[in-house]
């Protein structure tokens, strides 16, 4: 049986409330629509609406742009508002239905799939360059960087330039600083994935022990740069048999994209409440608000159909042993 996570109390409320129900009898996840809707509920409590018409003016008055806010997401909340209004005229309640409204272009990422993930990260494994034990050290740390930003939803940057200090391998956490918005947040990996960053940790304090980053660049004084992991990222993809089947090539920023998709999925599989899940996982992303995680789902959920088959497909991608280590 579905169940709403959202009370209404509006004139609306019964006409919401059915909107979402029959939405997820359809197949529909219908959450961030729920969670937007419970704002125009309270709206409508505020501005003291009493009659359960969705007039022009009612329309108008929500599709007003805040300064806090984009077009986009603008134009979003009040296309939630206009599914109300076409499901209340089906009900035969003369609702004014608001225009769809232009939208600025969205560049939409690709969201790998098990096997994507599975086949990028063989090869990673197994890439090593002949040439200089510094090439040898890079490949090592490629292995571990593109597992952190899949494992823990970490922005290109923030992994770029983590320093050694920022890395508790005893209590397994990582300090975040100064990430977008200047805010430091914690992360706290998967106990896999930190068994693995104590062996690469061990394997780089014997190379180049005297950097500060925990991932030093091919100069150890400065971190790995951006851009090379931007450029390994499509060399290591284009050496996998999914190379040029996308409609749109995956880039480093996928991997977090990824996380996101597949962990919530992972949660709505086991009947998890988003509701209840969705503050922490906004705080563990570092975004200002739960907004800014149910939008960023919400733009790859066609991409990456919801709980395919209920896949629960885990496959680890922590590897057992790095292909140098002795």
């Amino acid at each position: 049986m579905n169940q709403l996570h959202h009370h209404y109390e509006s004139v609306f409320a019964p006409y919401i409330e059915g909107l979402i129900l029959q939405k997820k009898a359809d197949g529909f996840i219908y959450e961030l629509e729920a969670y937007i809707l419970k704002f125009f509920d309270q709206f409508c409590i505020d501005n003291d609406y009493k009659e359960p018409i969705i007039t022009r003016d009612i329309s108008m008055k929500w599709a007003i742009q805040r300064e806090t806010e984009g077009t986009n997401y603008r134009n979003q909340r009040l296309s939630f508002v206009r599914q109300l209004s076409l499901y209340m005229n089906s009900l035969g309640i003369n609702s004014y239905i608001p225009q769809l409204m232009q939208s600025e272009a969205i560049t939409i990422p690709h969201v790998l799939s098990q096997d994507e993930l599975r086949a990028f990260f063989n090869v990673a494994d197994t890439y090593l360059p002949r040439g200089s034990k510094k090439w040898h050290r890079l490949s090592m740390e490629y292995q571990v960087l593109f597992r952190m930003y899949y494992c823990c939803g970490m922005r290109l940057a923030e992994g770029c330039r983590l320093k050694k200090k920022d890395v508790d391998l005893k209590n397994g956490i990582i300090t975040i600083r100064q990430s977008k918005g200047n805010k430091d947040r914690l992360v706290y990996p998967a106990d896999d994935f930190m068994v693995l960053c104590r062996k690469y940790s061990q394997l780089l304090e014997s190379m180049v022990p005297d950097t500060i980053w925990f991932f030093p660049g091919r100069v150890p004084e400065i971190h790995i740069l951006k851009t090379s992991i931007d450029r390994k990222f499509r060399q290591l993809w284009n050496m996998t048999p999914y190379a040029g089947k996308c409609e749109k090539e995956p880039k480093v920023h996928s991997l977090r994209h990824s996380f996101v998709v597949n962990r919530m999925n992972r949660w709505m599989a086991e009947n998890v409440s988003l509701e209840v899940m969705m503050p922490y996982l906004s705080r563990y992303l570092g975004h200002g608000n739960i907004n800014d995680t149910m939008y960023y789902y919400h733009q790859v959920r066609d991409a990456f159909r919801i709980i395919r088959q209920k896949d629960q497909s885990s496959e680890k991608v922590i590897p057992e042993v790095m292909p140098y280590e002795e």
